[in-house]
């Protein structure tokens, strides 16, 4: 089994993907280096949050994803 890695919004363009299968277990260390530079400098910036099987993680750095998660890379949200 594995994790996958959704991208969603802004983040899905550059990582030119919807989403992507990772080996699990998946750390923060681990989604940084399998998303890529782009994404990954993205995901270091406050405004964007990461859910792991269905929750927001308050903290995104403390992410262990097991085989069979979900973890959705959230962009910040626009709207009027």
């Amino acid at each position: 089994m594995a994790v996958t890695v959704i991208f969603l919004g802004p983040l899905r363009d550059l990582a030119e993907s919807e989403s992507i299968e990772v080996a699990g277990p998946l750390n923060w260390e681990g989604l940084l280096a399998a998303v890529g530079p782009e994404v990954s400098d993205q995901l270091q910036q406050e405004r964007v949050n990461v859910a792991c099987a269905g929750e927001v993680l308050s903290d995104k750095t403390a992410l262990n994803a097991e085989d069979g998660d979900e973890v959705a890379l959230l962009p910040p949200v626009s709207g009027g």
